[in-house]
C-alpha cells in the first residue's frame, strides 16, 4: 500500500560554516607578493656569487658566475618560487601553474630555498670553521630567502579556517598557509597534448632522480632531499600533481609505456657505473615490495618474514647456475635458472601458507616472522657439519657467472647507440623487464575478480566469508603469488651481487633488502598502488645508500621517519581513494541526514511497520 508521507516546505540548505583566514604576517597582499618576488630575486641572483673563498668544500662554490653544487638546488627552487609568485599577478600564460592552491605553494617553495640556503651556510660553517668562510653571495641568497619566506607568509591563505576552529593558534595558522583547495575541472585538450604533457611530466621526473641518483657527495645529497620534499609538496598544492594523474588515468597505457620508456633511458644517463648499480639494486629492491604489495596491501595478511621468498629464489638460481662452489655442480641458462627460482619459491610459499593462513592478524605476522628467521638459520647449517652440505653454510655460494642471453654476455660493455653500456647498466635494463611482469601481474589480479576478493577479505574476512568467498583458497593463492614474485627478483639479485650468503636476508638491518624495510616500503608508499611500493622502495634504498655516513644512526632516523609518515600521512605518500577517505575527514555524514520528501512525493510502506 501506498502512503503520502508529511512534508516541510523548510529545506534546510545552509552550508558548513567557516571563518576567514587572517595571513600569519599581516601584510597588504601587493606588499606581501612584491616582497616574495623581490626575495626570490635575490636568493636566484646570490647563486650566480661566489659562497666561499675556498674549494676544500665539495661542490666548489668559489666561481662567480656559474653556479655548482647546492647552488644549483638554491636556484631551482628561487625559479620555482618566482614562477608560483607571478602566477598570482595572473600573468597571462602562467595560470596553468596553480589550478588548486595559488599561495600555500609559494609559501612551500620559500620554505625550501630557505632550507637548502641554510643548510649550505650551516654546512660550510661547520666543515671550514665558521661564518667568516662565507663570501658575500651566500648571505645574499640566504637573506632573499629569508626576505621571501616573510613575504609569503603575508600571502592571502587559500582556505578559510573551518567552523570547528575558527580562531587556531599560529602554529595552527601556519600549518593551515600550507593547505589548498582541490584543482577543478581542467578543459579538454586534444588526445597528443595530454600525450606530450604526459610523456613531459615523465621526463621531468626522469631528470630529478637521475640528478638524486648521481649526487657524488652527502651535503649535496641532503640539500637534494630537502629541494625535492618541500618542491614536491608545493607541485602538489598547486594542483599540478592531480592534473597529471587525472591524464594518467585517462591514458593509462600510454602512461605506463611513458614511464618505463623514462626508465630505460636512466642508465644512459648515468656515467658512473656505480649509479647504474644503485638503480638495479633498487628496481630488485621495488619488484619484491611490490610483490609484498600483493600480500599485504590487497589481501591484508601482515608477512613479516618476506624476504625469506627472496632468498630461497636467490639460492635456488644460484645453486643451478654454475657457480664453482655449488653443491649441485649444473649450469642451467638463464629461462630455466629463472622459472627454478620462481618454483621454489612458489612452493615454499604454498608449504607454509597451508598450515598457517587460518590464522589471523597477530598470530600470522608471529608465524611469518618465524619462518624467515628459520629460513636463514636453516641456510646457515646446511655448512656439511650441522647438517647437510648443500649451501655452504655462512660461507654461501660465491662467484655465480654473469649471465648470457641470446649470446648476449650481461657481464661485459656493450656499445648501444654510441653509449656504453656497463654490466650494472645491463643488469638494470633486465631487472627492468621483470618489474615490468611484475606490474602486469600485479595490475591484472587487482583488478580481477580474485582481486576484488583478496580487497573484501582484507577489509573483513568474516563478510566475505558470508558473501561465498572461499577466504583461505584466495589467502593461499595470494600467498603463493607474492612469494613467486620474490623468487622472479631473487634469481636476478643472485646473478648482480655475484654470491648469496644467509646473512643478506634478514628480519632487520642496515642493509636493505630485509622484511622490516620491504613492509615499510608498501606502507610508505601506499598499499594496495603500483607506484607506491616503487617510490617507497626506491627511497629506502637511495637515502641509506647515499648517506651512509649515518649508517649507525638509520634505525633511529628510520623510526622517527615511520612515526611522522604515520602521524601526517597515514595512507601513504601514494594512497588510493579508498585509503584516503578512511584516514582523512571529508565533511560528509557518515549517515545521510533524515530529510523530508518533496511535495507529491509518496513513500512505499508495508502493512503493520
Amino acid at each position: 500500500m501506498t502512503t503520502n508521507i508529511p512534508t516541510d516546505k523548510t529545506t534546510d540548505t545552509t552550508k558548513v560554516p567557516t571563518a576567514p583566514a587572517t595571513p600569519v604576517v599581516p601584510l597588504p597582499p601587493a606588499a606581501a607578493r612584491a616582497t616574495t618576488v623581490t626575495g626570490s630575486a635575490l636568493a636566484l641572483v646570490g647563486t650566480f656569487l661566489a659562497w666561499t673563498w675556498t674549494d676544500e668544500f665539495p661542490g666548489n662554490l668559489t666561481v662567480t658566475g656559474y653556479p655548482g653544487g647546492l647552488q644549483v638546488l638554491t636556484l631551482a627552487g628561487a625559479a620555482l618560487t618566482l614562477l608560483f609568485a607571478l602566477s598570482g599577478y595572473g600573468i597571462r600564460g602562467l595560470g596553468w601553474l596553480t589550478p588548486g592552491g595559488t599561495n600555500s605553494p609559494v609559501l612551500l617553495s620559500t620554505l625550501g630555498v630557505l632550507g637548502t640556503t641554510g643548510y649550505a651556510i650551516g654546512a660550510i660553517a661547520y666543515e671550514l670553521g665558521g661564518l667568516v668562510n662565507l663570501e658575500p653571495g651566500a648571505w645574499v641568497s640566504g637573506m632573499g630567502a629569508l626576505l621571501a619566506v616573510i613575504g609569503a607568509l603575508g600571502l592571502p591563505v587559500d582556505q578559510p579556517y573551518g567552523a570547528d576552529d575558527p580562531k587556531p593558534s599560529l602554529w595552527g595558522r601556519i600549518r593551515h598557509s600550507l593547505t589548498a583547495p582541490e584543482p577543478g575541472r581542467a578543459k579538454e585538450l586534444p588526445s597528443w597534448v595530454e600525450i606530450l604533457i604526459i610523456a613531459a611530466g615523465f621526463g621531468v621526473g626522469l631528470y630529478v632522480f637521475a640528478y638524486g641518483i648521481g649526487t657524488e657527495y652527502s651535503e649535496l645529497f641532503i640539500g637534494f632531499l630537502i629541494t625535492a620534499a618541500f618542491g614536491f609538496t608545493a607541485v602538489t598544492r598547486a594542483g599540478l600533481l592531480k592534473r597529471l594523474s587525472a591524464l594518467t588515468a585517462k591514458h593509462r597505457n600510454v602512461a605506463l609505456a611513458a614511464a618505463f620508456t623514462a626508465a630505460i633511458c636512466f642508465p644512459f644517463t648515468q656515467s658512473n657505473d656505480q649509479f647504474a648499480l644503485i638503480g638495479a639494486n633498487i628496481l630488485i629492491f621495488a619488484t619484491v615490495a611490490l610483490g609484498l604489495n600483493v600480500v599485504v596491501g590487497l589481501a591484508g595478511l601482515l608477512d613479516l618474514g618476506y624476504v625469506a621468498f627472496l632468498g630461497v629464489g636467490a639460492y635456488a638460481a644460484a645453486l643451478v647456475s654454475g657457480s664453482p662452489q655449488s653443491t649441485f655442480g649444473v649450469h642451467f641458462p638463464f629461462w630455466a635458472a629463472v622459472l627454478t627460482g620462481a618454483a621454489a619459491s612458489l612452493i615454499f610459499g604454498v608449504v607454509i601458507g597451508a598450515p598457517t593462513l587460518r590464522l589471523r592478524g597477530d598470530y600470522l605476522a608471529i608465524v611469518t616472522l618465524g619462518f624467515g628467521e628459520i629460513f636463514r638459520i636453516t641456510m646457515n647449517n646446511l655448512n656439511g657439519n650441522s647438517g647437510p652440505d648443500v649451501t655452504n653454510g655462512s660461507n654461501g655460494v660465491p662467484n655465480i657467472p654473469d649471465l648470457e642471453i641470446f649470446g648476449f654476455n650481461l657481464g661485459l660493455p656493450h656499445n648501444v647507440l654510441g653509449h656504453e653500456l656497463t654490466r650494472s647498466g645491463n643488469y638494470y635494463l633486465l631487472m627492468l623487464l621483470f618489474t615490468a611482469i611484475v606490474v602486469m601481474v600485479f595490475r591484472r589480479s587487482a583488478e580481477s575478480r580474485i582481486g576484488r576478493a583478496w580487497v573484501a577479505i582484507r577489509e573483513d574476512e568474516t563478510a566475505a566469508t558470508a558473501m561465498g568467498i572461499n577466504g583461505f583458497r584466495l589467502k593461499l593463492l595470494a600467498f603463493a603469488l607474492g612469494a613467486s614474485l620474490a623468487g622472479l627478483a631473487g634469481t636476478v639479485q643472485a646473478h648482480v651481487s655475484y654470491s648469496v650468503t644467509p646473512e643478506q636476508y634478514q628480519f632487520a638491518g642496515s642493509v636493505p633488502p630485509n622484511s622490516a624495510f620491504l613492509l615499510a616500503a608498501v606502507i610508505l608508499g601506499g598499499m594496495g598502488t603500483i607506484s607506491g611500493p616503487l617510490i617507497g622502495a626506491a627511497l629506502l634504498y637511495l637515502i641509506p645508500a647515499k648517506l651512509q655516513f649515518m649508517a649507525e644512526y638509520q634505525l633511529l632516523l628510520f623510526g622517527v621517519a615511520l612515526m611522522l609518515l604515520m602521524r601526517f600521512r597515514p595512507e601513504g605518500l601514494v594512497a588510493d581513494r579508498r585509503k584516503q577517505l578512511e584516514f582523512h575527514e571529508t565533511g560528509q555524514l557518515d549517515v545521510p541526514e533524515d530529510k523530508s520528501l518533496p511535495d507529491g512525493a509518496t513513500g512505499v510502506a508495508k502493512a503493520g511497520a
